[in-house]
């Protein structure tokens, strides 16, 4: 096939093969099957807009079209398609597989897939039940401290915007076979080739269990409800030779894989008392801000009528704090994302559809050892401190306020023309006393200089909500270029461990240490 790059189409017209024909120089006969492999919107010149396509096209005389050509960007398909193969079956590897977020799902789905077994541990439930125990929780306020928006099969990134495109540069493959999975799970297709694709919460379920079921028909073992709670070690050796979890059951294993969500703080208490080597890195907090979606549409594409949009908006503090926004969930909900009794955190969700209305987004500070100090878990409490303040202030809901209030430092008694959708009770409270001022301060340049880029961003209606504390690990479990801690056959993975930051990266994490496991 022929890959063509850069063909503008107008976003209105439908002529995306007539646009084939003249750039290859060929009739319309010729064209025998067209497969896009990107797609993205051009809105720079507005009201003007345009979708950029790449596309691989068979035609009829390929290598004759070839050689006659002379754009650099009409070149012969290449083969980028995932080719890791695995030559042999370490039958004497025990895996076991703590946690059933992206990256646990991806390196069990990989190793079942070419013939090893593989026991999956989930501290929280599948998730079909989590959906039941989360939604009691945001109706009924009764939290499961295993089972939640953070913990649960599928991992936090299920209760999320579902949003799959990722920074990580990737020469062999790994992206493109995460979305195939995807895809033969039950995600749309196009998420192939939208520059910016996602799942939504609604999907994201289905393609989980979906997941699970693959995982198990190749032999792979899933035990829900069930926690890591010490490991032993050969003293001798310094290498896993078994679990126990619930405090109760011993598992023999001399692999022992933790893809553990960011949110685990007991496990990463255990771990380190056990002597696995962590240290503390920089993250980001702050709050959620929310607007009406139309505002967003207009302002990115200069209408409404072609999806939620979303953006992606930066600013460096006169503190010197980077200030930026994340997660942003076009059409979604904020969300109370609690896993601790006595604090409480959010998050963004959007289905599919992203048809609520309303968009919200993280806009987070930076922070680091200077203001939570050089302990590995001096951030980890940091973030809890947020959180117990977040729970006072809010008396156990979500601390709400509109955005001149949070100026002004008052508290609000009523929306205007914003009108948030959350997920768990809220309540008007005045988020300057969660933050402490140096963060606050930031925060609020930062909104009003992205008034300037989004015309409306910092109007007096604008609505913020509080506390976004678990942006990114605040720990990192070091491991080698084999991916193995100072504990051989312990292979710290994924977001939880500070090797990933979204679901995509965290898959392809995932399918890395497969590649690792089965080489090692």
């Amino acid at each position: 096939m022929i890959r063509i790059r850069q063909i503008k189409v107008n976003i209105d017209s439908n002529n995306l093969k007539d646009k084939i024909v003249k750039r290859l120089h060929v009739s319309e006969s010729d064209i025998l099957d067209i497969k896009i492999n990107k797609r993205s919107i051009d809105a720079r010149h507005k009201p003007d807009l345009y979708y950029i396509y790449e596309v691989d096209v068979k035609v009829n005389n390929e290598d004759y079209i070839l050689s006659k050509n002379k754009d650099k960007d009409i070149f012969k398909t290449p083969d980028d398609n995932y080719k890791f193969k695995v030559n042999s079956i370490d039958k004497n590897k025990k895996i076991v597989v703590v946690g059933s977020g992206p990256a646990g799902l991806f390196v069990s789905y990989m190793l079942t897939l070419n013939g090893y077994k593989v026991d999956i541990l989930e501290r929280g439930e599948k998730v079909e039940e989590r959906i039941n125990t989360v939604n009691k929780f945001w109706n009924e306020g009764i939290l499961n401290t295993n089972s939640n928006v953070q913990f649960g099969e599928g991992g936090a990134g299920t209760f999320s915007d579902g949003k799959l495109n990722t920074l990580v540069k990737d020469k062999f493959g790994r992206i493109k076979k995460v979305l195939e999975v995807f895809v033969k799970c039950g995600a749309p297709k196009e998420i192939m080739y939208e520059a910016k694709p996602h799942i939504g919460t609604d999907i994201l379920v289905k393609v989980v269990k979906n997941m699970r079921e693959t995982i198990i028909s190749n032999g792979g073992v899933f035990h829900y409800n069930t926690c890591l709670t010490d490991i032993d070690i050969d003293i001798n050796d310094k290498r896993i030779v078994g679990i126990t979890v619930n405090d109760n059951e011993y598992i023999t294993c001399n692999t022992l894989v933790l893809a553990l969500g960011h949110s685990a703080r007991d496990t990463f208490k255990m771990l380190y008392d056990r002597g696995i080597s962590m240290e503390s890195k920089p993250f980001a907090v702050g709050v959620r801000i929310m607007h009406n979606q139309h505002l967003i549409d207009n302002n990115q594409l200069g209408r409404t009528d072609l999806g939620a949009q979303s953006y992606k908006l930066t600013y460096k503090s006169s503190t010197g704090r980077g200030v930026y926004s994340f997660c942003m969930c076009p059409g979604g909900y904020v969300v109370n994302a609690s896993s601790e009794e006595g604090m409480t955190v959010i998050n963004g969700m959007s289905n599919y559809k992203r048809d609520s209305g309303t968009s919200n987004s993280a806009i987070i500070a930076t922070v680091n050892n200077k203001d939570f100090g050089d302990n590995v878990f001096s951030g980890m409490e940091f973030q809890r401190k947020l959180e117990k303040n977040t729970y006072k202030v809010g008396n156990g809901s979500i601390p709400v306020q509109l955005y001149k209030d949070f100026k002004s430092n008052t508290v609000s008694t009523s929306f205007k023309s914003v009108k948030p959708i959350f997920k768990g009770n809220y309540t008007f409270a005045n988020i300057n006393e969660i933050l402490p001022k140096s963060i606050s301060d930031s925060i609020k340049e930062g909104i009003d200089y992205f008034d300037t880029k989004i015309k409306g961003f910092a109007s007096d209606d604008t609505v913020i909500a509080a506390v976004e504390a678990r942006t990114s690990s605040p720990i990192r479990i070091v491991r080698d270029d084999n991916f193995e801690s100072n504990i051989k056959g312990i292979y710290p993975i994924g977001e939880g461990a500070g090797y990933a930051g979204g679901i995509t990266s965290a898959a392809v994490d995932g399918i890395k240490t497969f590649e690792k496991i089965v080489s090692n």
